[in-house]
């Protein structure tokens, strides 16, 4: 007896979908989880993802109801729309986790990020540090005679822009607070 020649994703001659239904392709998605604001939540939540070989490329938490006792997570991660599902599943099988929303996928969000940087210079490239931090309205929070500390808000690729311009004119040192993110209307 012979094999049968199908070739992979050949629909038309097949009852069969041969087609593969997951994605390499790797997504950036904000998680959102609202927690009971107790001791170990945040050593559970974190050990999901480093029990498995999940990144994590920002982590924000804070408490939003003191009467509740609850704390939002604020988690950006990346991984294939599998891995994400994965995630957020995982997530809400956690005993002190109330709520997992994936901002990304349930629509338009606003994501936000306080940066500090300091930059040390003299001359022309503190004239032209002062200057860029005018354009990405950063305050100047500290200034000596070597050094600026420019503090500035905003979504995290115009943190990022702003430290590839000021890295020329001696960036020395940044601080990252992580994202925090909303999702917008109702």
């Amino acid at each position: 007896m012979s094999a049968l020649k199908i070739k992979k994703g050949a629909t038309s001659h097949s009852a069969y979908n041969l087609r593969p239904n997951f994605s390499d392709v790797i997504e950036r998605h904000t998680l959102a989880v609202l927690v009971e604001n107790e001791p170990g939540v945040l050593a559970r939540v974190i050990g999901l993802f480093s029990g498995r070989g999940y990144n994590i490329d920002s982590l924000t938490v804070a408490e939003v109801d003191h009467t509740g006792h609850l704390s939002r997570i604020t988690i950006v991660t990346s991984g294939t729309p599998q891995v994400i599902e994965q995630i957020k599943a995982q997530l809400g099988r956690i005993v002190s986790v109330h709520d997992v929303h994936d901002l990304t996928v349930e629509g338009a969000s606003v994501e936000r990020e306080l940066a500090m940087f300091k930059v040390s210079g003299k001359g022309d490239h503190r004239v032209e540090a002062l200057r860029l931090a005018d354009i990405f309205r950063a305050n100047v929070v500290d200034s000596t005679l070597e050094s600026f500390v420019f503090e500035i808000t905003g979504a995290p690729e115009k943190i990022d822009a702003f430290a590839d311009l000021m890295r020329p004119l001696g960036l020395v040192e940044v601080a990252r607070t992580g994202v925090a993110a909303l999702s917008r209307g109702d």
